[in-house]
């Protein structure tokens, strides 16, 4: 819970102050001016986006003009930074779809998706959730589940990366909830803009694929604090203090399947766990600040080590107390979690938290969305989830409900699909 190539998010001017006139504007008309008076992220920005904050605050009145590029290198919706409202969903082909249905509804979706991340309309029966918004940083990408594979005939082309992932103690799954054919993330940083990008690819589906779960998350809106700084969860907890950052000299190493990888297909993609972590507020919000800090390692007002310094100073494992006890707990969160404790594994943890209500008892359904990024799952999020089965002082506090495991290919170039190396090659 606690503890990238080139970005294309084009974040709102910062000169841009003033808010927009009474009657709206297009979203053409704002993505226009976005386009003159933007900024391009490169790497470095992008990284901080995620991993802390934006190195300037996003004005409130100026949220809808980000823009992310859907043609590219790698796909949106892994290295920009987190985004005020996002849609999971999951899709399982109708019965008698195969390879070529696949194609085609990739094709379409490619082609929304490429419209909607634009600022523009779908080509027909537009919903007009959007009108009168900017993308509003929108991402959309898509990914295949290890069944996707027999459903289309292509066995031969499943990664070794794709088996499913094995039974932790921590898991209470519901597979009703977990895994299907097809995965697509959405998110954007305003939930009219989110939502109707959800309902247009919904609709694309059309009698190849059908809904197999589908879930619902938020941060933070760009420009609600201060000043920009590390989110926090519902835990009340900053969260991300020690993602990978794209400046690290592995990043790429850790995060993406290399062009020279196998299959030829995921080149430059990236693979994603998806987990529903339901977080047991109402135990956690019984303990004392110190225990709850004690839980996680870290400040809860600054996300400091409790070894000392601030939240980007090095965690000292050693540091103890005059009775000899560490100061960061042996079973804190933070310091299990960490790369130089579990060979080097590392993820980039992008999630959502969500909220679905409160049950019969009146307790909150509530907790993370957690989607983390890597070149390898078997490197990166299993042998830290098997450690912190082993003992995670946060255990205690979460319950993983849901999982998904989705291979996820590089960016569509121009004129080309999502996938089209896949069910073309």
């Amino acid at each position: 819970m606690a503890e990238p190539s080139q970005s294309l998010r084009t974040p709102a001017s910062e000169e841009d102050q003033s808010a927009p006139p009474a009657g709206g504007v297009s979203r053409r008309a704002l993505l226009g001016s976005a386009g003159a008076t933007g900024l391009v992220l490169g790497a470095a920005g992008a990284g901080v986006g995620y991993a802390a904050a934006p190195a300037q605050a996003t004005p409130l009145s100026s949220v809808g003009s980000g823009r992310a590029m859907f043609h590219g290198k790698h796909q949106p919706g892994i290295t920009e930074g987190l985004q005020a409202r996002g849609h999971l969903v999951a899709f399982d082909l109708a019965a008698g779809a195969g390879r070529t249905e696949a194609a085609a509804l990739l094709r379409r979706w490619s082609t929304t998706a490429g419209r909607l991340m634009a600022g523009e309309p779908t080509t027909q029966d537009d919903t007009d959730v959007a009108r009168d918004a900017g993308p509003s940083a929108l991402t959309i990408t898509f990914g295949f589940g290890n069944s996707f594979f027999a459903r289309t005939g292509l066995e031969k082309q499943r990664p070794s990366a794709l088996d499913p992932l094995p039974d932790f103690s921590s898991d209470h799954l519901d597979r009703t909830r977990s895994n299907g054919d097809l995965w697509v993330q959405i998110g954007a940083d305003d939930a009219l803009v989110a939502f109707h990008a959800l309902r247009a690819i919904q609709k694309d589906a059309g009698s190849a694929a059908k809904v197999r779960w589908q879930m619902n998350g938020f941060n933070r809106t760009p420009g609600a604090t201060a000043h920009p700084m590390t989110a926090r969860n519902l835990m009340g907890q900053l969260d991300g203090t020690r993602n990978p950052k794209p400046a690290d000299s592995d990043f790429d190493q850790r995060i993406f399947v290399p062009s020279s990888g196998e299959p030829a297909w995921m080149a430059n993609g990236s693979y994603a766990v998806v987990r529903r972590i339901r977080m047991l507020l109402d135990d956690w919000e019984k303990l004392s600040l110190a225990a709850q800090e004690n839980v996680i390692g870290r400040r809860k007002a600054n996300g400091a080590p409790l070894s000392g310094g601030t939240e980007t100073t090095a965690m000292d494992l050693e540091k103890a107390k005059a009775d000899g006890e560490y100061i960061v707990p042996i079973n804190a969160h933070a310091r299990i979690t960490r790369p130089d404790q579990n060979g080097g594994a590392a993820i980039l943890r992008r999630p959502f938290s969500y909220h679905d209500g409160i049950d019969a008892d009146g307790t909150p359904d509530a907790g993370l969305l957690f989607v983390c990024w890597q070149a390898d799952p078997l490197r990166g999020f299993v042998p830290l989830q098997r450690k912190l089965d082993r003992g995670d002082a946060l255990s205690d506090y979460i319950r993983h409900e849901a999982s998904g495991l989705f291979a996820v290919p590089g960016g569509a170039a121009d004129g080309e699909y999502v996938g089209q190396r896949l069910l073309e090659g």
